[in-house]
This record gives C-alpha cells, sequence and structure tokens, in this order.
C-alpha cells in the first residue's frame, strides 16, 4: 500500500495567476483570505512578478494557493501520511496537518511575511542556489565571505546561501572557480540566516498569543528534519532564522515508509530534489484542476 506525503514549495515558486484555475471550486479558501487580507486574492492573480517577488505578498499569496490545491486533492480522495513544506510551505504543511485552521494559517503567515520584510528593509541581503559542489565545499566557501551563510541543503550538489548582497556577489566568483554554477533567486532578502534574528523573535512573540491544536498528521520539521512533537510555536520561530535540511527530510521520511511524494502548489522544484535524493521514489505533481485528478486516479 502506498504511503503519501504532501510536499509545499517555499518562495520562489510564485508566478502571476497561480491559482486562479483553482478559485471556482477552493472559493472558501480564497474569500477567507481576502476578508483577512482585502485585495490579496487580486495580487495572487493578477499582480505582477515584481509585486509577488515581495516576500509581504509571496507568503500569503503562496499559501492560499497551496491550501486550496490540497484541499482539493483530498476532497478528491487522496489523504496524506505525512507532511512537509519547504520555508514557508511548512506554515501550509501545519494547516493541513492540524496546527492551526486554515483562516488562523492564514493570519499567521501573513505576520511571518510583514516581520520578514520588515527585516530585509534594514539589510541589503539576497540568495542564490549553489549547485555541483559538495556541502562542505560550499560552507568553507562561505565561511571565507563575512555575512555569507549556507541556508537550505536542498538535494545532492545543491545548497542555497544567503548573505549581505555585496559580499553574496563576491563569493559567486569562487562557486564558480570551485567548479560550481550559481542561480539567483527571485526572493526578496536572506532568509533562513542570522539576518532575520529579530523577525524570529517578534514572530515567536506573535505566536505566543495564538491556539494550537494537536496534529492530526505527522509533520516534519525544515530545522531538524524529524516530525513536529508538542514544540510547535518555537521550531516555527527557529525556522525563520535556521538552514532548511530539506535533504535530510525527505531520507527521514522514506525510512519512515513514505513510498510516493506529492509537490502541492506552483513549480516542480521540491519534486526535482526528491528524484535527486531518491532516484527510485514515485513523485507527483498538483497544482491545476487537471493534475490534481490526474493525481487522485493514480493515488486514491
Amino acid at each position: 500500500m502506498e504511503k503519501i506525503a504532501f510536499l509545499f514549495p517555499g518562495q520562489g515558486a510564485q508566478y502571476p495567476g497561480m491559482g486562479k484555475a483553482l478559485y471556482e471550486s477552493e472559493k472558501e479558501i480564497f474569500d477567507a483570505a481576502e476578508k483577512i487580507r482585502p485585495g490579496i486574492v487580486d495580487m495572487c492573480f493578477s499582480g505582477t512578478a515584481e509585486d509577488l517577488k515581495k516576500t509581504e505578498n509571496t507568503q500569503p499569496c503562496l499559501y492560499m494557493t497551496e491550501l486550496a490545491a490540497a484541499d482539493a486533492l483530498m476532497k478528491a480522495g487522496v489523504l496524506p501520511d505525512a507532511l512537509a513544506g519547504f520555508s514557508l510551505g511548512e506554515i501550509v504543511a501545519l494547516a493541513v496537518g492540524g496546527a492551526y485552521t486554515y483562516e488562523e494559517g492564514f493570519e499567521i503567515v501573513c505576520k511571518r511575511g510583514e516581520l520578514m520584510a520588515k527585516t530585509t528593509e534594514k539589510v541589503k541581503t539576497g540568495m542564490i542556489a549553489v549547485l555541483k559542489l559538495t556541502n562542505e565545499q560550499v560552507e568553507r566557501i562561505c565561511s571565507l565571505h563575512e555575512g555569507v551563510y549556507p541556508v537550505n541543503y536542498n538535494c545532492p550538489g545543491q545548497v542555497t546561501v544567503a548573505g549581505l548582497t555585496d559580499e553574496l556577489e563576491k563569493s559567486k566568483s569562487d562557486f564558480t572557480a570551485a567548479g560550481g554554477r550559481v542561480i539567483p533567486l527571485a526572493v526578496s532578502g536572506g532568509f533562513h540566516a542570522p539576518f532575520m534574528d529579530e523577525a524570529a523573535h517578534e514572530f515567536g512573540e506573535f505566536l505566543v498569543g495564538e491556539d494550537i491544536g494537536v496534529l492530526e498528521r505527522p509533520v516534519y520539521a525544515n530545522c531538524t528534519a524529524e516530525r513536529y512533537g508538542e514544540d510547535v510555536w518555537e521550531l516555527m520561530e527557529k525556522q525563520i532564522n535556521h538552514p532548511v535540511l530539506w535533504e535530510q527530510t525527505i531520507r527521514n521520511m522514506s525510512e519512515a515508509g513514505i513510498t510516493s511524494f506529492v509537490e502541492i502548489g506552483p513549480g516542480q522544484t521540491l519534486t526535482k530534489f526528491v528524484k535527486k535524493i531518491l532516484p527510485d521514489a514515485k513523485t507527483y505533481h498538483a497544482e491545476t484542476p487537471e493534475e490534481i485528478a490526474a493525481v487522485a486516479k493514480e493515488l486514491k
């Protein structure tokens, strides 16, 4: 019997018009988000790429788009045995896992985006993906540049690096000289690094006033690669300024018996990561109504 994991992507996967095809069937989710933050649905469906790159917009737009796709897939009869989300995607995973209601999750993601945006305005930072080098090579080169950190361990041969804009630019030549390839990421700041300490602290203070439910499904945490326990708020705070251990997360899910991985929402970045981590794993993508129907037919 298949054991299924839902995977939710993070910032960088967004594009104008995402989620629009799901509006009619998932109107309740989009309308609830619109009540909390008026104009957000129009931003998601009709905003520019530049607007959607701003983290205060990216996060709520991706949250409701991914949540709508997950809800549609579950209504079609596919239920997850485990959940994980990459960075922002973890907020969606926790909502689907039962930590809070969908509406509470939207309020949480809006606050998360707001605090992270405020932090990015104070210091100029960015992120790049470094390919073709080992984790150790990337860590060594980062250590040569002040304010440059390895932050997302994506899959074998790919690590995301965050840094001060000027130093990050200087580091590129070192990565390429070592045989690596550098790809700039469409994000507005250097996330999962010490630059986010203030945002993480303020986010933690905000979460203290929120209610948390008992997780109904296992959710794997980015910063430990293990299943969440009762320390949900603590790990949600820590996630903002600590590395994403994605490769280890996928390996741990596989060891726990997961055989099929469904990436839910925009893009197929996580699917590519899974294929590099576990070449024999079954992978699926569910974003549009047609894809959701096809996945349901396969996995139901």
